[in-house]
């Protein structure tokens, strides 16, 4: 997969790093000369390109044309709704990814401006501590389908209420998937007459709501109350 990061600031770079490390090919776009300095210490130098990400010629000069995604990840809001506009109308880029800068302006990045995902960082951030704040003990290892499910792992605390109780008779959350239970370093197969014991580590795939309840069916007595 190609893909050109609009903006090479911290988050820009980072991106850079996680697509090259998967083997994918990448050009980054910034005109920041001291963000440049710092780039050509962080990344390959010939995957560089310097100019504005809005403008075209530098656009069309970092490929552009031949790209699957492009990625807007500027300090400006108003510069990444541009870039998305231009990726999708005048080079017809199959996929457009957004950064949201100030919160206020999430309403903008829609499709109406091709954007077709944005990833609201302030929104992200925030959630991500109430969840912690929220859950105690559970730790979030994966978000998947946009945030709405997370791959979850709880601790089994003593006293909780689903020790001792099989999977079958636990009322489990709707959308909840025991994946796996980590008792003594070994992996166990959870079935429906699989109890849980103290200090058993479970992976679940949840949303929400089920993170919650499964929070107060293996957590400390009385969390999730």
């Amino acid at each position: 997969m190609f893909v050109l990061v609009a903006g090479g600031g911290r988050t820009g770079t980072q991106l850079a790093h996680l697509l090259i490390a998967q083997h994918h090919d990448v050009h980054v776009v910034e005109q920041r000369s001291n963000t440049l300095l710092r780039l050509h210490k962080d990344l390959p130098s010939e995957i560089i390109y310097e100019g504005y990400p809005t403008d075209t010629a530098v656009l069309e000069q970092a490929g552009i044309a031949r790209t699957d995604v492009v990625a807007a990840t500027t300090t400006d809001d108003a510069d990444n709704l541009a870039i998305c506009y231009l990726a999708r109308q005048r080079y017809n880029v199959g996929r457009t990814v957004a950064r949201i800068n100030d919160p206020r302006n999430a309403w903008l990045f829609s499709p109406l401006f091709h954007v077709d995902i944005a990833l609201n960082q302030s929104e992200m951030m925030g959630a991500m501590i109430l969840e912690e704040m929220a859950f105690g003990d559970m730790v979030t290892l994966l978000k998947l389908q946009r945030g709405a499910y997370s791959l979850v792992e709880e601790r089994i605390a003593p006293g909780a209420k689903g020790i001792g109780v099989a999977i079958k008779d636990l009322t489990l959350p709707e959308h909840c998937v025991i994946a796996a239970i980590i008792r003594n370093g070994e992996v166990v197969v959870p079935r429906g007459v699989t109890t849980f014991e103290v200090g058993d580590e479970m992976l679940a795939v949840t949303d929400a709501a089920g993170a919650e309840q499964l929070n107060a069916l293996f957590g400390p007595p009385g969390a999730g109350v």
